[in-house]
């Protein structure tokens, strides 16, 4: 798979998740380890795409005044220094697939539960458990290379921790906060950075983020995009599980 093929199919991830709102980050994880990139490029490259899809997304529920930070910030204070170890750490070929490999089942598991649209808040989590929660989370965003939104979201969803639309806001922040963390832990070790790649990538997702966002192309439902969205990564995750056993 070339450079240029997979921006292409990058660029048309961004547009699609843009269109619905989601930010499509652990299909590009899925879509690199296909492609066979090593595992420092695939752990840069998802946290760089990340940023570039959430950022904006952030930037305008800031200036609406949607995000709210005394419950967002319990989750995001510790979630960040652990996501930034879990980036200093470097992990070998076999065993970051498996490993990337459970995560992505995991994650797949999770979308699956449907969410009602209307969901009222249920249960109060203390600042304890929300910031454990964030915590486990936010290292293994930073070890993998996920932001760890497709985590986060789903657990406080069936958590019923807030209504639907702020988790969504949260997990915005979080996605955002955890990538600067986990690159930041990635670049204290010696890295090789490919600067043609990152490029090519990030104005894919971009470009197709903003396209999307714009038009607003719902080309698909969002319970559709999740459901292929599980399949992609369910998949993939399987693959990488049974080939480095």
């Amino acid at each position: 798979m070339t450079l240029y093929t997979i921006a292409i199919i990058f660029f048309l991830i961004a547009m699609l998740y843009a269109s619905v709102g989601f930010g499509g980050g652990s299909s590009y994880i899925a879509i690199l380890l296909l492609a066979g990139l090593a595992i420092e490029e695939v752990r840069l490259v998802a946290l760089i795409c990340n940023i570039i899809v959430v950022l904006g997304a952030c930037i305008n529920y800031n200036r609406a005044d949607m995000i709210p930070w005394k419950k967002v910030l319990p989750i995001v204070l510790l979630s960040v220094p652990l996501a930034f170890v879990g980036g200093m750490i470097q992990l070998d070929n076999t065993l970051y697939r498996l490993l990337a490999g459970i995560m992505l089942v995991i994650a797949a598991l999770l979308m699956i539960k449907p969410m009602k649209a209307n969901s009222r808040p249920m249960n109060e989590l203390s600042t304890l458990q929300i910031s454990s929660i964030g915590s486990i989370i936010g290292f293994i965003s930073g070890l993998i290379g996920i932001g760890g939104g497709i985590f986060l979201s789903p657990i406080l969803n069936i958590l019923r921790w807030q209504t639907v639309k702020t988790i969504s806001v949260t997990a915005s922040v979080f996605i955002l906060f955890n990538s600067v963390a986990g690159i930041a832990g990635q670049l204290t070790n010696d890295i090789s950075i490919n600067g043609k790649q990152i490029i090519t990538l990030g104005c894919a997702v971009l470009i197709g983020g903003q396209i999307g966002n714009y038009l607003n192309i719902k080309l698909l439902s969002p319970i559709t995009v999740k459901v292929l969205t599980a399949i992609l990564v369910g998949v993939a995750g399987i693959r990488f599980i049974v080939t480095n056993i």
